[in-house]
């Protein structure tokens, strides 16, 4: 396995994003009535009770098995109701929350047309070449509705921090070769990358798909810039509406869940 490590608006109905160490200790009984799910409560001790006092490789290699294990794969159609679910706006039940813009959009209107929201690949697709099969390409944890015009000009880029204003989605910048999104994004877009690379590690016919910390990187299988992902996963905490993501793609949809959201302390641990 490759192991190249180089170091619109939501309401004021979602809570205050946690800290690192609010996430971590916080009672998930608490987070899930919180955030208004009224999904069971994951164990989350046993869920991750293989991880326990690992660090490193081995850690990672723990959480890719934890993660890995008795899964859901949707198809790329199924993915549309799962993001209506996933990504819904706490505020109006009939809208979803858009990626980079933070706009609330009637969650009917998915598609293609100018106006509509569509199915933004955080992780690029042609960064490995996975497409929209199931598996990564229909991996709902880096799956995010967004702005179909907005999607366009994000296209494959990296991440990172600088370039020019994106006019259609104020707050997020981008030039040739990389994309900073907003503020209140760059902690999601951070676990999101982090997850896949955890997640996929060449098996099962899936790409084996690593972080680096370069940009540019075409269609290799490996998204950066590390350092710059590491710094926005401290500067944006999971908050409750990330929170509430990953308990409901994990009980309703695919049945894993986001380690890095749930521990936020194990990014420094494996790529720090």
């Amino acid at each position: 396995m490759h192991r190249t490590l180089t170091t619109g608006v939501l309401t004021a109905a979602l809570i205050a994003p946690l800290s690192l160490a609010t996430a971590n200790a916080a009672d998930p009984t608490t987070v899930a009535e919180s955030v208004g799910t009224t999904a069971p409560v994951l164990e989350q001790d046993d869920y991750y009770a293989d991880a326990a006092g690992l660090t490193g490789e081995a850690l990672r290699d723990a959480l890719h098995d934890i993660v890995s294990t008795g899964t859901s794969t949707l198809t790329y159609d199924e993915v549309w109701d799962a993001l209506k679910d996933t990504d819904q706006d706490p505020a109006d039940p009939g809208s979803v929350v858009l990626f980079y813009t933070g706009e609330s959009r009637d969650a009917d209107l998915n598609g293609g047309d100018v106006g509509d929201w569509n199915r933004e690949h955080v992780w690029a697709q042609s960064h490995g070449d996975f497409g929209t099969s199931p598996g990564p390409g229909t991996d709902v944890h880096h799956l995010r509705p967004s702005d179909v015009q907005v999607n366009s000009y994000r296209g494959n880029l990296d991440f990172d921090d600088g370039g020019s204003p994106v006019s259609a989605a104020p707050g997020n910048y981008a030039d040739a070769d990389s994309w900073e999104a907003r503020d209140e994004d760059k902690g999601d877009v951070a676990r999101m990358i982090l997850y896949m690379a955890v997640r996929y590690e060449g098996g099962d016919g899936f790409p084996d798909l690593e972080v680096n910390d370069q940009v540019d990187n075409g269609g290799e299988p490996y998204m950066g810039r590390l350092s710059t992902l590491l710094e926005w996963h401290e500067q944006d905490p999971p908050d409750a509406f990330e929170t509430r993501r990953n308990e409901v793609i994990y009980t309703d949809y695919q049945h894993n869940r986001n380690p890095f959201i749930d521990h936020p302390e194990w990014a420094a641990e494996i790529f720090g």
